[in-house]
């Protein structure tokens, strides 16, 4: 799911990636809108709260909304710091580190549930960072391995280029031209739908959870990092004793 890249990787492998991220990403957006009142899986509006508030000329509001946008900015940056300074040596660390970074960050905010109402409002705009800052990683991370193929945080691009892909099957292709392009709309379906599922599944359990929720989250990841981890050793062994044969 995370390793594949270029020719090794499959359709399959896009799929598992698109399912359990944007899943994350739809937790992690409507947690963080019902505690402190933030989207955290996009910029775009935070650029329109930004130019409002240029024009209301409250400037240490826009000041706070450009901050959302270059923290979210600064996540992507360092997921690609990661991957090229680690393309050449140990391939794993280019996807695993970000992820973990993003773990760490959720168990934090998690942790954080425990203080007060007053407290964790007081820490609002740390939260929200955070929580920009982990969906940058994890954007600039799915969009690398997946080669531009997948997106998780943000659906704008995505309806934007399912409704091109719908309007193509008017018109008469040839069978693998009709394949790729069944397989482009399920993809983005999935991606809609899982981020749907996540939006739901976060909302139902910040009711009841709050801030704990973001640990439905950090088992996803857990469970990506484990179940890549696990086929990569199956199919280094599965080779191994074909070379024995």
């Amino acid at each position: 799911m995370f390793r594949h890249k270029g020719k090794a990787r499959t359709y399959t492998h896009n799929l598992k990636l698109a399912s359990i991220l944007s899943t994350v990403a739809g937790i992690v957006n409507i947690v963080g809108v019902l505690a402190v009142h933030v989207l955290t899986t996009n910029v775009t509006g935070h650029f329109a709260f930004f130019s409002e508030q240029l024009f209301l000329k409250s400037y240490s509001a826009a000041l706070i909304y450009l901050y959302y946008i270059l923290v979210f900015l600064l996540g992507a940056f360092i997921s690609g710091l990661i991957a090229e300074s680690s393309a050449k040596r140990r391939s794993h660390i280019s996807y695993s580190i970000p992820l973990i970074i993003e773990i760490s960050i959720m168990l934090s905010i998690s942790f954080s549930s425990f203080l007060s109402n007053s407290g964790i409002q007081s820490l609002s705009i740390v939260i929200s960072s955070a929580l920009l800052f982990a969906m940058g990683l994890q954007n600039a991370l799915v969009t690398r391995v997946s080669q531009s193929v997948v997106r998780t945080t943000h659906l704008t691009g995505l309806f934007t280029d399912l409704g091109m892909d719908l309007s193509k099957l008017f018109f008469f292709k040839e069978k693998s031209e009709s394949i790729k392009l069944n397989r482009s709309i399920f993809l983005k379906l999935i991606i809609i739908g899982c981020f749907f599922f996540g939006s739901m599944l976060g909302g139902f359990g910040y009711r009841y959870f709050e801030l704990k929720t973001l640990f439905i989250p950090v088992f996803f990841l857990l469970l990506a990092l484990w179940y890549d981890r696990i086929l990569f050793r199956f199919y280094t062994l599965k080779r191994k004793f074909k070379h024995l044969e």
